[in-house]
């Protein structure tokens, strides 16, 4: 049985991809989307990114605009929660 007093997460996710995700919106910011690669690095260089942060956004693919967070995440393959309808 599961800690009660645990936060929940949703299928497919795991604290590390949330702790990572977390780590990335808190480098970038509300203020920076919509944006591509290039725009999201020059926000995280801005600001005390760390360089795991920093390694990620250079994965993302050139060229693609980002709306949020989570679509960052889905382009790391890190696991993202699922939207309830």
């Amino acid at each position: 049985m599961s800690d009660p007093h645990q936060p929940a997460t949703s299928p497919g996710t795991d604290q590390g991809d949330l702790e990572h995700r977390a780590a990335i919106a808190e480098a970038l910011g509300k203020e920076v989307w919509p944006a591509d690669r290039d725009q999201l690095l020059a926000k995280a260089q801005e600001g005390p990114a760390s360089d795991p942060v920093l390694s990620d956004l250079r994965r993302l693919p050139a060229g693609q605009q980002f709306g949020n967070v989570q679509e960052v995440a889905q382009a790391l393959g890190l696991g993202t929660e699922q939207q309830r309808f």
